[in-house]
């Protein structure tokens, strides 16, 4: 038995385990390795939000105003992005992405600076206060992260290797 039939047999209804084991019954013939790897990463990734919004949220901020520090914070020094730079960083749009920065600026976590080297346009840059709550932010993810592993690190970055090889291929292939 594969370890989706376990689980249901075993009385775990967990959707993506029950759906690849129902293919299976139904249709024996067809390779459901891909569907059940898929299901498997939409499950975790599922599994792992949560916790993440939960811990974001014990901080006073969203999950997309914490991607928004986030991406300020990456780019090191001075700590500043146009708001295209920043859209293009997190794939949103202009109007989510001023509604975040709105938000930001609100708590004092970000600002809105003038270009120098066009009038035109702005810069965002991370506050003292955003820089320090970001940075004690990530500890916390990649602990909330490290924790959700449970494979150990050798396994983990071989499971990285492949999702990035995975990633790569989606990518090249195109829609």
């Amino acid at each position: 038995m594969r370890p989706a039939e376990e689980r249901v047999a075993a009385g775990d209804q967990d959707s993506a385990a029950a759906i690849t084991a129902q293919w299976r019954r139904e249709r024996p013939d067809l390779d459901l390795e891909p569907m059940a790897l898929f299901a498997g990463l939409a499950r975790a990734y599922q599994l792992l939000d949560g916790r993440i919004d939960r811990m974001v949220a014990r901080h006073g901020i969203t999950r997309g105003m914490f991607d928004v520090l986030a991406a300020l914070r990456r780019a090191g020094a001075p700590h500043r992005l146009t708001p295209t730079q920043l859209s293009a960083a997190l794939l949103l749009s202009g109007a989510g992405m001023t509604s975040r920065l709105d938000r930001l600026e609100e708590a004092g976590l970000a600002v809105r600076l003038p270009e120098p080297a066009d009038r035109r346009s702005i810069l965002i840059g991370l506050t003292r206060k955003g820089l320090a709550l970001v940075d004690r932010m990530l500890p916390e993810l990649i602990g909330i992260q490290r924790a959700a592993l449970g494979i150990g690190t050798a396994k983990a970055r071989d499971l990285t290797a492949l999702l990035w090889v995975l990633g790569e291929h989606l990518a090249a292939e195109g829609d």
